[in-house]
């Protein structure tokens, strides 16, 4: 009966581990769905950024055909109109070079967290498959002890 006892014990032990390894393997899907749907957001974050480098780029071609127009006027107009035009393409040229460097940024972005991502999924299919492999074995470890009980008896 001692021996029963214990192997009753040890059995739900293997039971309750089991359980706690269930619990962590619905945790780890939880933090890859998350990551997942930051990878998305992030996603669509990249797509407005380069709408809006789209736009920038027929602003900064709009203010250069607007430029020329004005260099075809009086000298002393065109010579103010220039300078504003000048002073607008720098600002938009400024910031189309601050977004394509932050549309570069978020590509970088991007691609170390689908490398993490994918760094931490195969990490959780090591750890599930070992996880398995650890509950196959206690598996067959209680069927071993399972069968010494029943020829013992």
């Amino acid at each position: 009966q001692e021996e029963k006892k214990q192997l009753t014990l040890k059995v739900e032990e293997l039971e309750r581990k089991l359980e706690s390894t269930s619990a962590q393997n619905i945790e780890f899907l939880q933090v890859i769905a998350k990551r997942e749907e930051s990878i998305h957001q992030c996603q669509l974050r990249l797509e407005e950024k380069s709408r809006e480098c789209s736009s920038l780029a027929r602003q900064l071609e709009m203010a250069i055909e607007d430029a020329k127009r004005q260099v075809e006027q009086t000298r002393e107009r065109a010579v103010s109109r220039e300078r504003a035009a000048q002073s607008k393409m720098l600002d938009l040229e400024t910031q189309l070079s601050r977004n394509k460097t932050e549309l570069n940024q978020l590509h970088r972005s991007q691609e170390d967290a689908e490398r993490r991502y994918e760094s931490r999924l195969q990490d959780l299919r090591d750890r599930l498959e070992q996880s398995e492999s650890t509950n196959r074995s206690m598996q067959n470890y209680v069927q071993f002890l399972k069968s010494s009980y029943d020829n013992v008896f």
